[in-house]
């Protein structure tokens, strides 16, 4: 008959757990005593829960099982709202889109304050941006609103950095895109194009004053010069009546100047021969 030794095989198989087990958390501990950090993350470094540092990019080493490591990016985020209702000064509903551009400047305090940075965004950054878009757009007219919308930008911007106060920066805050009701659109629509209408009637009033004003000086012009050569035909009639009236004899000359030589083929008895001035002595 064969006899087994059980307490044997068992002392082997434990033997062999053992082994194993103190491989596993060999491997654990040597893998667990070093990290390595991307260029756009920081790592918070905790020991028994408490942050003890803070580490930038590279190979770095921790004590294992005593020491965790929490990474939070450092690299700009973006994080976009849509359908952000506000009401302007005059009563008017939009719908907004605002894009937020943001980093963490603090990941130590990101982590102490609100756990990591999604949990930065929702309570720090969130209602700063409802609120804040809120109380500027009220403060705009909804056609000024579309006219200066640098400055609507610029303003929203200004309220939101300056409402947050931690451990997030506000790089930059876009207003992408602001929605009216169809009802205002529409007469915005009529509105603007009634002013199209004006400028085109003023354009075309202008140009036919220009033009009139072309045709009147045309006409002055023209009149002027009708005077001018009435004047100067006026001139020499005056001249020629004063050398007639000076020289009697200038009219017979001139008429002797165009005779063709030719006398009258018949006369009226006892009229005297032209040109001819006979005196019987």
């Amino acid at each position: 008959m064969r006899v087994i030794n059980v307490d044997t095989g068992s002392r082997g198989w434990l033997r062999t757990v053992a082994i194993v087990a103190v491989a596993i958390v060999a491997l654990l501990t040597l893998f667990g005593s070093w990290y390595t950090v991307d260029q756009g993350e920081r790592a918070v470094v905790l020991r028994l829960g408490a942050t003890v540092g803070e580490d930038g990019p590279g190979l770095h080493f921790k004590l294992p099982w005593i020491n965790t490591v929490h990474k939070i990016t450092v690299q700009n985020q973006n994080r976009r709202y849509t359908k952000l209702e506000a009401y302007s000064r005059d009563q008017q509903p939009a719908t907004l889109t605002v894009s937020v551009t943001f980093m963490a400047s603090d990941p130590s305090a990101v982590y102490s304050q609100y756990g990591d940075l999604d949990g930065a965004v929702a309570r720090l950054i969130d209602p700063r941006v409802m609120s804040g878009v809120k109380t500027i757009f009220g403060q705009y007219d909804a056609v000024r609103a579309i006219q200066e919308r640098a400055g609507l930008n610029k303003d929203i911007d200004a309220a939101i950095t300056s409402a947050i106060a931690g451990p997030i920066q506000i790089v930059s805050v876009q207003v992408e895109n602001i929605d009216f009701s169809a009802a205002y659109e529409q007469s915005v629509e009529q509105r603007m194009l009634a002013q199209v209408e004006i400028q085109k009637r003023e354009e075309n009033l202008r140009t036919t004053q220009v033009e009139a004003e072309i045709a009147r000086t045309k006409a002055e012009g023209e009149a002027n010069a009708i005077r001018l050569k009435g004047e100067a035909e006026g001139a020499a009639i005056k001249a020629r009546g004063d050398a007639l009236r000076a020289n009697a004899d200038l009219v017979q000359l001139q008429a002797v100047e165009k005779w063709d030589g030719k006398l009258p083929t018949t006369m009226v008895p006892g009229s005297a021969l032209p040109f001819l001035n006979l005196s019987t002595k």
